[in-house]
């Protein structure tokens, strides 16, 4: 293995580790019953204790293991580093679903390479963990994506009408409202649409082949930083729309071929 795999490679086990026991924790606090601790950008865009304590556990443990890393999390905020590596941290994405007792959230948690800035960053790796399934995805950099031991790969093209497709939708009422007439046009091309609500584990579905495509606007960092890396490393496209990088405005995750007949569809209804 080269030095650079050995390295990313040291980088995931210590992103498992921390992960599978911010999992633990979020799973507890949720059997304990979950309290909404705050709004966001809007009432519907909550955070709860449990996300705080979470982000807190993780950063401490990123701490004692790699003090010279910055952080950025969606929680806390960001702090640089004297390493040249920031640990991208979703502590539960998916809180709208826990808040509900749905089991479908993630513990994201990348390392990446320079600015946490996802047009100029290089992802090198990344955990992504169900704690209420249990399901563990992973992925460093140039060495393929797993779900638990098993590798796993992107589903073969297909023609868009056979296609599943995932996306998400914003917070803000007046994007969504945008968002769902992309859908509406969308939806009789495709095989059906998902919305399940984590972004991190949609990537990853993509990644293990649940989903033919993804597709979302308005995604943080922190979103997508863990499930964009297992997707690219089980042989996904994931990038904006014409050729940019991945941002705010928009991501695409599909093989290849798929994410071209996706893209072109999209970009006809204006998203």
């Amino acid at each position: 293995m080269p030095a650079e795999s050995a390295s990313n490679t040291a980088l995931l086990a210590v992103a498992r580790e921390i992960a599978l026991a911010a999992g633990a924790l979020a799973k507890e606090r949720r059997e304990e019953g979950v309290e909404v601790a705050a709004s966001k950008s809007s009432a519907e865009d909550v955070v709860t204790f449990a996300d705080r304590e979470t982000e807190a556990l993780i950063r401490s443990l990123i701490a004692e293991a790699r003090p010279n890393d910055g952080f950025f999390g969606e929680e806390s905020g960001a702090e640089a580093g004297s390493s040249g590596l920031t640990w991208v941290v979703d502590p539960i994405d998916g809180t709208v679903n826990f808040l509900y007792g749905i089991p479908h959230y993630a513990v994201s948690i990348a390392v990446v390479e320079g600015e946490p800035d996802p047009g100029t960053w290089r992802a090198l790796a990344g955990v992504v963990v169900n704690p209420a399934s249990g399901e563990l995805f992973t992925a460093a950099a140039g060495t393929g994506a797993f779900l638990g031991e098993r590798a796993i790969r992107v589903a073969p093209a297909v023609d868009l009408s056979q296609g599943l497709v995932g996306t998400g939708f914003a917070y803000l009422a007046g994007i969504r409202t945008e968002q769902a007439a992309i859908v509406g046009g969308l939806i009789h091309q495709v095989r059906d649409i998902r919305r399940m609500g984590a972004a991190s584990l949609d990537l990853c579905a993509v990644a293990c082949g649940r989903l033919n495509a993804y597709y979302e606007r308005g995604l943080n960092p922190w979103d997508h930083a863990a499930g964009a890396l297992i997707a690219t490393e089980a042989g996904a496209r994931v990038s904006g729309l014409r050729g940019a990088a991945v941002s705010r405005e928009f991501i695409l995750a599909a093989e290849p071929a798929m994410a071209a007949r996706l893209e072109h569809v999209l970009l006809g209804l204006g998203a």
